[in-house]
């Protein structure tokens, strides 16, 4: 009896309505429930061992006290330094953060919305890369649509999104800077290993690399960016290919990875092929994640704030103080971490 009490139970052996239970163990706007008989009712409860349903409670009262963090891969340090900053700030507002992933698929990542949705989810964060294809990101857009009007709110992180409040990270300039500072310090030749096609933060930042060199006269041949998955073993593929292709040390100086799990992957890659990082080629990142630090050669890389990213994407995901209709980007600085896997020349 203890483990399936219901609320009709607590009802019976208080011996109240099934409303007045209600409203002495969960409250109601503009109800009150005599003292005696919400002792009665809390009485009932403790013997019962009565524990609310959390899910009907949400149906009742509008929304759930659970955040939804949707992220590409929960193994990728980015992700759970991301979500540290989003758990923090959850946590002020008493509010539980459910983390799920979508492995890269944008489908997957409608069908989490979806259920967050029917779940009544307070908030959802899209913490994972956008996608350039117009067909997916208008079928997410659509979602999301629905989302709200069921009176959810939704934040993203990255590129900004049409009618979401977004923090916007510079992955352009960032990149920009790094090419800016890889020449400056005597680098002239240079290879570039980006994410899977049609993902939006390794456009961005290829794009921002290319045109900081372009800016200097110094070319990017298409060639010498390769495509792979956004992940440690994406690098090392993706470096394994480039040097099956004959870019090595003698026609490539420094290798972009477009972020730090791929540059791990990538100095992986060279050692195995009997190369060192950085007396033969040098690797620099983007994200600085905290958990890569330690790696040696120390990773230069473009330093981002990834747990305040998640705490400021979670005070706007959970904003309701400003017009429901007023969009609001914020942006974030990066900055450059210069360290020992690009020594000057």
């Amino acid at each position: 009896m203890a483990a399936t009490a219901t609320l009709a139970d607590v009802a019976a052996a208080a011996g109240v309505s099934l409303a007045t239970a209600s409203r002495a163990l969960h409250g109601a706007t503009g109800r009150t429930v005599r003292a005696d008989l919400a002792q009665r009712v809390l009485a009932a409860a403790r013997a019962l061992n009565y524990v609310p349903n959390a899910a009907a409670q949400a149906m009742s009262r509008g929304r759930s006290s659970s955040i939804g963090l949707l992220v590409h891969d929960i193994a990728d340090p980015f992700a759970g330094s991301v979500a540290a900053g989003v758990m923090a700030a959850a946590a002020r507002s008493d509010l539980i953060v459910t983390v799920a992933a979508t492995g890269g698929d944008p489908e997957t990542e409608i069908r989490h919305l979806a259920e967050l949705r029917r779940q009544r989810a307070r908030a959802v964060i899209l913490a994972g890369s956008r996608f350039t294809d117009p067909a997916t990101e208008a079928a997410l857009t659509a979602e999301i649509a629905e989302f709200s009007r069921a009176g959810g709110r939704v934040a993203a992180i990255g590129r900004p999104m049409p009618g979401v409040n977004t923090v916007v990270i510079d992955n352009a300039g960032g990149a920009e800077k790094l090419a800016r500072l890889l020449v400056s310090l005597g680098y002239h030749s240079f290879a570039v290993l980006a994410g899977p096609e049609n993902l939006a933060t390794s456009e961005d930042r290829v794009a921002g690399f290319r045109a900081g060199l372009a800016a200097l006269g110094v070319e990017l041949p298409d060639e010498h960016v390769l495509s792979s998955q956004f992940s440690r073993d994406g690098g090392y593929a993706g470096m394994t290919e480039l040097l099956g292709q004959g870019l090595d040390p003698d026609t490539v100086d420094a290798v972009f990875a477009v972020n730090d799990v791929m540059a791990v992957g990538a100095i992986a890659a060279l050692a195995e092929h009997g190369y060192r990082v950085p007396r033969d080629v040098a690797i620099a990142g983007f994200e600085d994640v905290p958990m890569l630090r330690d790696i040696r050669p120390a990773l230069t890389t473009v330093k981002l704030p990834l747990e305040e990213i998640g705490a400021l994407a979670t005070d706007l995901a959970l904003d309701t103080t400003g017009d429901p209709d007023l969009v609001l980007h914020r942006e974030v600085s990066v900055e450059l971490a210069v360290r020992a896997s690009t020594p000057e020349r």
